[in-house]
């Protein structure tokens, strides 16, 4: 026999037609299928459960150092500012200034005026005894 038979035998040979075939739905393998998607969700659902608190744990701690250097920064610029307060208030720096660029005196004896605030019955305060010094000059 030559391969040229054997071709020809396998040409006359009609094709198979499956059109009319159903195939069967195995309940078995839907069932593993949603065992294995349940399994693979709980899975991923304790990881996420697991996970969660660290990461909310580890952005916390970074946000307590933030606001711990933070604080410090801020304690820093309090300290740098009452010392510059202090400073300022230095009344022999005020009097300096006050000589020099503005051009003032220390007042006369005579030209120091002594008032006195009082607190009348109704809550508003008066200042009648700097009224009384001014008339006596005049």
């Amino acid at each position: 026999m030559s391969w040229r038979s054997l071709d020809g035998i396998g040409s006359l040979s009609r094709p198979i037609d499956n059109s009319r075939l159903v195939r069967e739905v195995d309940p078995r393998s839907s069932r593993r299928l949603w065992s294995l998607l349940c399994l693979i969700g709980a899975l991923v659902g304790g990881v996420v459960l697991y996970a969660w608190p660290q990461i909310e744990a580890f952005q916390t701690g970074i946000e307590t150092l933030a606001l711990h250097r933070e604080r410090e920064r801020l304690v820093e610029i309090n300290l740098k500012l009452r010392l510059e307060k202090a400073s300022l208030e230095n009344l022999q720096r005020i009097e300096a200034i006050s000589t020099r660029e503005l051009g003032m005196i220390a007042p006369r004896p005579e030209d120091v005026v002594i008032v006195r605030v009082e607190q009348s019955p109704g809550g508003t305060q008066m200042v009648s005894a700097l009224e009384s010094v001014k008339a006596s000059r005049n």
